[in-house]
């Protein structure tokens, strides 16, 4: 009696053809046998190396576009347009979450450019204050690491939410300050070099070394979840958005110290 059931008729008639087959000899047996089964190739995992490797050449290229800028004088022009490009690139990486090196170096082509550029304006109006502030960066970096490694402040959710509110209140203060600035001179002040600028600089390079925490801790949770290698890519490009962040805030800070005397 034939069955209605679709899957049951399939292998019902598979039966039925099979059964008329020849039977195999042994040695098509054993050659059957010894032919390896297919396996899909394992994604390899993101490692600790790939995150260093990944930061050196995103940081390094964001480096050598910074140095092109300054040796080529290019003048800010090219610095709005390095930020304005680095800004939209930036933004499609973080909610695309887009582990695309082509985008990432662009990003750091960009703002290299925009770096190199207003390095150089410091550097002329402040002698040596690019080198100080390079030199307070790695420290900054150095010092969160140690940090980080030693457990002195730990990652954790209510940690996280207060970094990012931080960060939060600090763009709106800039920006405040930024439509401030086209009806009142030097805005709110934040930015003028008086005692909120002092303030506000701390703050912002201070939230920036705890945004280096948060790095840390998504790179250590990538790696111990088994994140695919690609996304070191992505780890490496968060590093560099806080360091540029950082060094340019400890720039900024120099420069109020600079004027002063």
């Amino acid at each position: 009696m034939e069955s209605k059931n679709p899957v049951f008729s399939r292998q019902s008639k598979n039966q039925q053809q099979g059964w008329g087959a020849p039977t195999p000899t042994p040695e098509q047996l054993q050659g059957m046998y010894n032919t390896p089964s297919y396996a899909p190739p394992a994604q390899r995992t993101m490692t600790i190396d790939d995150v260093v490797v990944r930061g050196f050449i995103t940081l390094g290229t964001l480096v050598v576009s910074a140095a092109v800028a300054w040796v080529l004088n290019l003048g800010m022009v090219a610095a709005i347009a390095g930020v304005i490009v680095g800004l939209v690139l930036a933004l499609v990486i973080s909610f695309k979450s887009s582990t695309n090196p082509v985008l990432i170096l662009g990003y750091s082509v960009a703002y290299g450019v925009a770096v190199g550029v207003i390095s150089h304006v410091y550097n002329d109006l402040y002698s040596g204050i690019v080198f100080q502030a390079v030199v307070g960066t790695a420290l900054a970096f150095a010092a969160m690491l140690t940090v980080y490694s030693l457990r002195i402040i730990r990652v954790t959710p209510k940690f996280t939410k207060f970094v990012v509110a931080a960060a939060l209140g600090l763009m709106g203060l800039a920006l405040i300050n930024l439509v401030a600035g086209f009806f009142i001179e030097d805005g709110i002040g934040i930015r003028s070099g008086g005692v909120l600028a002092y303030v506000f600089s701390i703050a912002a390079i201070l939230i920036g070394c705890f945004f280096l925490l948060l790095d840390f801790d998504e790179v250590e949770r990538g790696v111990k979840n088994g994140a695919p290698e690609k996304y070191s890519w992505l780890m490496a490009f968060g590093l560099t958005v806080t360091l540029v962040w950082i060094y340019l805030e400890i720039l900024r800070l120099l420069s109020y110290f600079s004027s002063s005397d």
